[in-house]
């Protein structure tokens, strides 16, 4: 496309003498215009299409600098250049000084440079318009992201911060400009305090971008300490010089913060505030790792609360969860900073007394607790009274790692309460009760293969939107033809620790995937069945392979499988978990992470996997109609996250209206628990199925 000139000029020699030469220009003619008076002119102008001006500045209506001044307020991104006698190049050189782009000698118009000249002028105009577009682009880009950027020049002064990096940092540009970055960005480590090497300087001194690693804090100007991540990179010329670098950084806290909370929230019992058994694991060992140099003798209490299950049920969950909180405040007083009171599960509390020189000092401890909890406690208007009993194991006496210690302080509280309850006892090696039933379950669960004494039940999950049953999870139950109907409680854990697990896992998928084909033969509505994965079988090198071939020999549609784990079976190994997860997703199986919230996962990580639910675990349910003001802020932060990662989110052990109302009113999926249905054998379940709703 040819460029336009237009020229302002009284003269018709000057005229056609340009108009000669830009016509006549190898690299193209100009299309030209020509106008006598600058008012002509200027109306040329307000009619656009104009990429260059030449202008004799001795007009009919206007002379001199005044003239070009008119001109260039007119068209101030336009090209223009003056057309002078020799004599006034002094009036040209001004005109150059006020915006023109450069001025033709009057007498060398027919010159061929002329045409070139003025497509260069034009050209590099154009460029300038287009690098201006492009650096306002970069700009409103720059002040619209949430991240902060900050650039500097190769020593290290700040020469741009955008609108991010001013409200995080407290400078504003204008305040920044030309000061050293480390003064400006004042960055130190979180754990040590110690100040770190500014990531501009390191980006510029080894000519590489750069991420930084670790936990970096940016001090602000006003003194705020700002969790950030960043990384930095050197800024390159078109010859691959490094002519500065520019750092890109986010302020951090409310991540932090939230994974501090679920760090907390993962190694703390909800209900007490006490650490919970992971984090008691980690002391024992730091206890016992200490031990070994130091020779001291840590000790284990653990502690079952006498009459607490008579005082649940007559009284309410609500006054039992308020006792063991008052319980939990008097264990604390009992005990020394350096020791650890956790809360072990239900009733039962793990006490490790960390720095005990000789193995009986534990027993003035034991002393201090019994007659701190003979008290009675006033809850809720009323006095209620309960007792503890309390076993003592030694390290190493009686164990050498956490395990150990804790199942023999386990056996040994057994073993007090079988000795009158309110008292403790020290681990001894004929406490064998628990090993002789552990050895007699063992046994009896290998028969139970063999005499086909598993049962599945099952209970229904309710979509709450509509009431619509959508799916079922699979529990299994164990009849024993002395004992009765078992309950998993009793038989999983010796399952899992004898291998069992394996083989009763594969079972348990056969009787689900069966039932399913049972149910659509019958013409029941079609729903998921979820199936509970043990870490053991998730483990088998051949869960994989099983499980294709169950599905194969049982004809189940793989979409109408859910399989549930655990956090802490899929972060044991977050890669091989992944793989595993996409080849059964690759089949059109759903995979369900249960229990979430009570084990501890890095976000970032669990977010890998292909999740299609997660369901809440029902300790956290059940808080939400217990007296405290948030006790549903942990539901309400996972169906917040289940929605963010666009999974469907299950809330387990709902048990009456109050829970059901708040899980409704915060948008939850789904729910399962006895307010809906206990669990009920296939038959009861099929007759469920076929109604289309629970009773």
């Amino acid at each position: 496309m040819a460029n336009r000139v237009l020229i302002i000029s009284p003269s018709a020699d000057d005229v056609r003498l340009l108009e000669h030469a830009l016509k006549q220009a190898h690299d193209g003619p100009f299309d030209v215009e020509s106008v006598c008076a600058l008012a002509d002119g200027l109306e040329r102008i307000r009619q656009g299409g104009i990429d260059a001006i030449l202008a004799d500045l001795a007009l009919p209506d206007a002379r001199g600098l005044a003239c070009f001044d008119r001109l260039h307020d007119a068209a101030p991104h336009t090209a223009i250049l003056t057309l002078c006698e020799l004599e006034n190049e002094d009036e040209a050189k001004e005109a150059v000084r006020r915006g023109a782009q450069g001025w033709l000698s009057k007498g060398y118009f027919d010159n061929y440079l002329v045409p070139q000249s003025l497509r260069n002028i034009i050209n590099r105009l154009k460029v300038e318009q287009g690098l201006y577009v492009a650096q306002a682009r970069a700009e409103i880009t720059l002040n619209s992201i949430g991240d902060a950027v900050v650039s500097a020049d190769m020593d290290g002064r700040v020469d741009y911060l955008n609108v991010a990096a001013e409200r995080i940092s407290g400078w504003t540009r204008e305040q920044a400009a030309g000061r050293p970055v480390a003064e400006i960005l004042n960055i130190v480590d979180g754990a040590t305090g110690r100040a770190l090497p500014n990531p501009i300087a390191v980006a510029l001194e080894g000519n590489r971008p750069l991420g930084f690693a670790g936990e970096a804090i940016l001090v602000g100007r006003d003194g705020r300490r700002i969790p950030i991540e960043d990384s930095a990179a050197p800024i390159h010329d078109w010859d691959g010089r490094a002519v500065g670098a520019v750092m890109v950084f986010r302020d951090i806290s409310h991540s932090v913060a939230l994974t501090s909370k679920m760090r907390h929230q993962a190694q703390h019992d909800f209900l007490t505030g006490l650490p919970n058994r992971m984090l008691l694991n980690d002391r024992i060992a730091h206890a016992v790792a200490q031990a070994r140099r130091d020779g001291f003798h840590p000790a284990l209490l653990f502690l079952d609360l006498d009459k607490f299950k008579h005082i649940n049920d007559s009284l309410g969950h609500a006054v039992g969860d308020q006792l063991l909180q008052a319980v939990s405040e008097r264990l604390v007083k009992c005990v020394r900073a350096s020791d650890t009171v956790s809360r072990h599960g239900g009733d039962e509390f793990v006490i490790l007394l960390a720095d005990e020189r000789r193995p009986q000092d534990a027993a003035l401890t034991a002393d201090k607790i019994l007659l701190a909890l003979s008290a009675p406690f006033l809850i809720g208007g009323q006095e209620l009274h309960t007792s503890t009993s309390i076993g003592v194991s030694v390290f190493p006496l009686d164990g050498m790692e956490s395990a150990t210690l804790i199942k023999n302080a386990d056996t040994a509280m057994y073993h007090a309460k079988e000795r009158g309850r309110g008292n403790y006892q020290f681990f001894h090696q004929e406490m064998n009760t628990r090993a002789v039933e552990r050895q007699l379950v063992e046994s009896s669960l290998r028969r139970a293969l063999e005499r086909s004494e598993f049962r599945l039940h099952y209970q229904p999950k309710v979509e709450l939107a509509t009431g619509r049953i959508t799916g079922v999870e699979a529990l299994l139950r164990w009849e024993h033809p002395e004992w009765g109907l078992v309950q998993p409680d009793r038989f999983i854990a010796v399952a899992e620790e004898c291998g069992l697990i394996i083989p009763i896992g594969r079972w348990v998928l056969h009787e689900a995937c069966t039932q399913a084909v049972r149910w659509r033969r019958a013409g029941l509505p079609a729903v998921s069945i979820a199936v509970n994965v043990s870490a053991l079988e998730f483990r088998h090198r051949e869960f994989f392979a099983h499980a294709l071939a169950i599905l194969g020999a049982t004809g189940v549609d793989p979409a109408c499988l859910q399989l549930e784990l655990t956090e802490s079976v899929l972060m044991r190994d977050v890669t091989a978990s992944a793989d595993l997860l996409g080849r059964f997703k690759a089949l059109g199986v759903e995979i369900a992470v249960d229990d979430f919230g009570t084990g501890y996962s890095s976000l970032s990580y669990l977010n890998q996997f292909p999740i299609d639910v997660l369901k809440i675990d029902k300790s956290f349910v059940r808080a939400i109609d217990a007296s405290a003001g948030s006790n549903g802020a942990i539901v309400s932060a996972v169906i917040g996250m289940g929605k963010t990662l666009h999974h469907r989110v299950v809330a387990e052990g709902v048990e009456d209206q109050a829970q059901l109302a708040f899980l409704k009113a915060n948008d939850c999926n789904e729910a399962q628990g006895y307010w809906f249905s206990r669990p009920v054998d296939a038959a009861a379940m099929g007759a469920i199925l076929d109604a289309g709703v629970v009773a």
